[in-house]
This record gives structure tokens, sequence and C-alpha cells, in this order.
């Protein structure tokens, strides 16, 4: 991808174009949910050093599955406040059982 997406509409098929593989995909959803609770516990007992912990949780485990497993280099190298915000997006279809159809929706390009 060499010209740079302008919105976040545009990054959003990008995004899923890197995870084409249900292993990649689980990795995120594992490390964004730790993430949460890690967050939350910051949040409930005042130790804020659980924020880092989040945030090396959930980027540690996306990016092994994208060096180790979908064999890209991560969105968030160049968009990270959009992996970031994507992850989330990413997470309640694949909670609900919804993400191959919309896997399937972006490649068709609707």
């Amino acid at each position: 991808m060499s010209e740079r997406i302008q919105t976040f509409d545009q990054f959003w098929p990008y995004y899923l174009g890197e995870h084409r593989r249900s292993g990649t995909r689980i990795l995120h959803l594992v490390g964004t949910t730790l993430a949460v609770c890690l967050w939350l516990m910051a949040l409930a007992t005042g130790r804020w050093w659980f924020v880092l912990a989040g945030l090396a949780t959930v980027y540690g485990l996306a990016w092994v599955g994208h060096f180790f497993i979908e064999h890209n280099r991560p969105a968030t190298f160049r968009y990270p406040l959009w992996s970031f915000a994507a992850d989330f997006k990413m997470s309640a279809p694949a909670l609900s059982g919804k993400l191959p159809a919309e896997l399937r929706r972006v490649a068709r390009g609707h």
C-alpha cells in the first residue's frame, strides 16, 4: 500500500485484508480481551502498571500473529491509532460470529 489512507472507512478493508488468517485474528481477540481486563484492573486497583501490561499484551500477541502467522508487517507501524480502534471493531463481529460475513463483504468491495 503506497498511498496514505485518509479515513477509517478506507482503513477498515485494508485492516481486514492484513488479517486473513484465523490464527492472527484469534491472537488479536485474545490480546484485546486480556488488555481490557488489565486496564480494568488498573482502574480498580490504582496500579497503573496494568496499563503498560495491557499495551504489551495487546501488541505482543498481535505482532506474533503478524510476524509468524500472517507474515506481514503490522498496520500499527503505519496507522497506530486506527489499528488500535480496528482491533476493537474486529472484536465485536468475531465474538458474535459475524466476522466471516464481514470479511466476505469487504472482499467483495461493499
